[in-house]
This record gives C-alpha cells, sequence and structure tokens, in this order.
C-alpha cells in the first residue's frame, strides 16, 4: 500500500506542486539527487570514480508534453555528452525517451535520438535507454531496435516484474543488446506484471541466468578499459540475496569479474558498492540529476522504508 500510494504521488500534478515548494523535501532529494546542474553530476561522479566505481549520469526529465520540451532535453544531453569528452570521466549516459517526446510525436523522439547517438559516438560515451512503465515498454524496445542499427553504443534496461520480460530478452539475444535489468520501479497492474515481491525476486533470478548465458555465448566481453563501454550483462540491484545469486551464477557459467557489472542508485547502499569494488567487480552507479527531480524521488521513497524513514526525519530538523 506505501509504495503504491508514493508512485501514485508521483504522477499527481498539485502534489508535485505542494511537495516541490517544501525546503526538506528538496534537501531529501539531494540524497538521490546530485543536484541540479552538469557541474553537480561531474562533481558526484568524479568522487565515485575516485573510489573505483563507474557512473551513469542520468539527465532527469520524462512525459514531456510538448516538442519544445523534448528538444530542450535532447540540447541537454548533448551538453552532457560534450562535458563528459571534456571532463574524461568513467561514465555513460542514461535517457528516457518519453524525455525526448516519445508518447507525444515517436517521429520527433527518433530524429532526436538520432541526435545523441551521433554526437555520443563523436564523443566515445554509450548511451543506456531507461524502461518506463508498462505503457510505453513496446514502444521503447522497438526504438532501441532502431536505435541498435544506427550504433553499436546503446544498450537498454529491462524490469523483471513484467511478464514479458523472458521473451524480450530473448529478442535481445539476437542482436546482442546490452541489458541492464532491473525490478522495476513503477505501478503495474497484475495483467502485466507480478504482483507479489517473492515472485518479482524468482522471476529476476531466472532472468539474470538468462541474461548471463546470453553473455558467456557471445564470448563475455568486459567493461572497456576506460570505464565507459559496459559489458553485455548489467545486474541493477540492492537486494544482497539478488546480488548473490547473481554472483553464484557467474561461478557457474565460468564468467569472469568485469564481464558483468553490477548497477546501483546514487545515495543507496553506499557499503555494498564499496564492498562490491573490493572483492574486484565491476561496479557502476547511477547518478541523476537536473531540477525535474520529483517523480524520481518519489519512485525512491516507494521502493525501500528506509528512504521514507529517512525523509520522515528529515521532516523534523531545521
Amino acid at each position: 500500500m506505501l509504495r503504491g500510494f508514493f508512485i501514485l504521488l508521483s504522477k499527481v500534478p498539485w502534489a508535485q506542486r505542494v511537495i516541490t515548494r517544501w525546503g526538506v523535501a528538496r534537501r531529501a532529494a539531494r540524497r538521490f539527487v546530485a543536484g541540479d546542474t552538469i557541474a553537480d553530476a561531474l562533481q558526484a561522479a568524479l568522487a565515485l570514480n575516485q573510489a573505483g566505481m563507474q557512473v551513469s549520469l542520468d539527465p532527469l526529465g520524462e512525459n514531456t508534453t510538448h516538442a519544445e520540451g523534448a528538444e530542450a532535453a535532447a540540447q541537454e544531453i548533448l551538453t552532457l555528452l560534450d562535458s563528459l569528452h571534456a571532463h574524461e570521466l568513467r561514465a555513460n549516459v542514461s535517457i528516457k525517451l518519453s524525455q525526448l517526446g516519445l508518447a507525444l510525436d515517436e517521429n520527433l523522439c527518433r530524429q532526436l535520438l538520432g541526435k545523441i547517438l551521433a554526437r555520443a559516438g563523436e564523443r566515445g560515451v554509450f548511451i543506456r535507454i531507461d524502461m518506463e512503465d508498462a505503457s510505453l515498454t513496446e514502444r521503447t524496445l522497438e526504438m532501441f531496435h532502431w536505435a541498435r542499427q544506427q550504433s553499436e553504443g546503446v544498450g537498454v534496461v529491462i524490469q523483471a516484474y513484467l511478464y514479458r520480460s523472458e521473451a524480450d530478452l530473448m529478442r535481445l539475444r539476437e542482436v546482442q543488446g546490452k541489458v541492464r535489468l532491473c525490478k522495476g520501479a513503477y505501478r503495474e497492474g497484475a495483467d502485466v506484471a507480478f504482483p507479489q515481491k517473492s515472485a518479482v525476486n524468482r522471476n529476476y533470478d531466472h532472468l539474470v541466468k538468462v541474461l548471463l548465458e546470453s553473455a558467456r555465448a557471445a564470448g563475455t566481453p568486459l567493461l572497456s578499459a576506460d570505464g565507459r563501454t559496459p559489458p553485455l550483462a548489467a545486474v541493477a540491484t540492492h537486494d544482497p540475496a539478488r546480488i548473490a545469486f547473481a554472483e553464484a551464477e557467474m561461478a557457474r557459467q565460468g564468467l569472469p569479474k568485469g564481464s558483468v557489472e553490477f548497477q546501483m542508485l546514487y545515495g543507496i547502499r553506499r557499503d555494498l558498492q564499496e564492498t562490491l569494488v573490493r572483492q574486484g567487480h565491476a561496479v557502476r552507479v547511477y547518478v541523476p540529476y537536473g531540477t525535474h527531480w520529483y517523480p524520481y524521488f518519489m519512485r525512491r521513497l516507494a521502493e525501500r522504508p528506509e528512504n521514507v524513514r529517512f525523509f520522515l526525519s528529515n521532516l523534523f530538523r531545521k
């Protein structure tokens, strides 16, 4: 119920108007969001690189409702790509297609994505296409398959709570698509997604096995030396049991460390991130930034009771 409540709040305009006015909400969001600007994001990325971790920078924004907003979002991403090239950070970029107008005008979205892929190719930066709610899953995958024909430097996200995800993984295997596997952070109906957490966990482990088998069959390409190009398989979770399963599956399949990337979110389980680095694993931290932090922040509160306690504790601080 609590998870559903916060996900609902993430989509309610009046709640966004009210909560974003609270200074305490902005302060609490800074645990999960690096800041408002590219400079803030680069500073966070540098600190993580120095701690032995790779980074995926995410310029926040989603569900653009007009072409001007989509074009402005694309320009922000192009500027970020130039900045990453100039600073030589071990980082790639994550984008949401609804930010580029996918639900508004698919031709516009394709045009803007093409510009981003071209600039990313020039700058040597990998692009990860994030997955959004189930209403956009098919269109996102169709756009990814188009993007994969334009560039090898692009990957996508698959969400384990969707029933369709195994079939999607098998289709991605055919084009050696680079996949970030996560559980999923949106509110979906039982007609499209597993309703119980235990079922999501079981499917996540099953999909990890499928994903790693695909990586092994492709010859287990490792994380690039500059940290910008990830291997085929990225296991995105903060759940120690899921991580332990992935480690055991790597050992069973004979996959070396560095052929699978563990990915986690900025501000969550830094201790676990550091442990995996010490063990010799490739770790990438997803670092969001920007002024459109509200929906992302609400989804982080929905995911973990610890995040809600952190937020509530800040309500009473001056």
